[in-house]
């Protein structure tokens, strides 16, 4: 795979892991799962416990696991076609991963600061009757 391909690729790979990342770990539809896991990560009596559930409430750790079943799935490689290819192209989608949910958790910021701001404004207005 020449150069520009594997650059494509990995903006490209790097959408689905942010997505599922930022989903299992953020969003509504995962809310009780999210509860459970924060709960027990600082409640749970065995470091390696606490761990595996912090795991689900971080989207920057969980991204490596994401990234790590996009590599099996995938076998995209970056740069060498042996196992520094995989090491490299792990690292790489999960940097740009996080950079995409950066960009994303700063939008939804944005807009909820807007929506906030218009509430505010409709609120002070006189109402007409």
């Amino acid at each position: 795979m020449n150069m520009s391909l594997q650059i494509m690729s990995l903006f490209i790979i790097a959408l689905p892991i942010a997505s599922i990342a930022w989903t299992i770990t953020h969003e509504e539809v995962f809310r009780e799962l999210h509860d459970v896991c924060v709960a027990k990560s600082t409640t749970c009596r065995r470091i390696y416990e606490r761990k595996f559930f912090y795991l689900f409430t971080c989207e920057y750790c969980f991204s490596h696991y994401v990234a790590a079943g996009f590599l099996v799935i995938t076998r995209y490689k970056l740069l060498f076609p042996d196992w520094r290819g995989y090491l490299i192209a792990g690292f790489s989608l999960v940097f740009v991963a996080n950079i995409y949910m950066s960009l994303f958790g700063r939008i939804r910021l944005d807009l909820r600061k807007e929506r906030v701001e218009i509430s505010s404004q409709e609120a002070s207005l006189p109402h007409s009757k």
